[in-house]
């Protein structure tokens, strides 16, 4: 810090990422800007990609569409993509509920979300956890479901 005039100059090195559409201030940690490493806005990608997602998988299971090939030429999109797409009907309801609120660790967009995962719930529970912030001590006896600061609960 140097004194110039009557004004203080204070260098703080920083990273400004976009996400989202939006900027996100990354201090020199590598943590978002805030108490917590989660953003406090929903990513309008995931929020977009997961209603479509749902939109079409209640299409398909109302029997409006008799297979993904039917689907995707009627949408006029690629079969592959739908399929990957309907993945994300298949995540934890409280990691949806967390993307849905811009709870989800800010590493979490969707690409990451795209990747295959788990299908067990428990086990998406831990790899989201995982990616944005330290799971808690493992043999530490709890009551209920442990929550870490990306705001997913991990069961035991």
């Amino acid at each position: 810090m140097r004194l110039e005039g009557l004004a203080s100059l204070v260098r703080v090195p920083l990273t400004i990422r976009r996400r989202g559409g939006r900027k996100l201030v990354v201090a020199p940690d590598g943590r978002a800007s805030g108490a917590a490493a989660t953003c406090t806005r929903a990513d309008p990608a995931l929020v977009k990609a997961l209603a479509r997602a749902h939109r079409w998988k209640r299409l398909l299971e109302s029997g409006r569409y008799g297979s993904l090939a039917e689907q995707a030429a009627a949408g006029r999109i690629d079969r592959s993509y739908l399929g990957e797409m309907l993945r994300l009907t298949l995540l934890a309801p409280d990691i949806v509920e967390a993307v849905l609120d811009g709870r989800q660790p800010a590493e979490i967009d969707l690409p990451a979300l795209l990747d295959p995962m788990p299908g067990s719930w428990d086990e998406q529970r831990i790899l989201i956890a995982g990616v944005g912030c330290k799971l808690p001590a493992q043999g530490a006896e709890s009551t209920g479901p442990a929550h870490h600061s990306s705001g997913f609960a991990i069961i035991k």
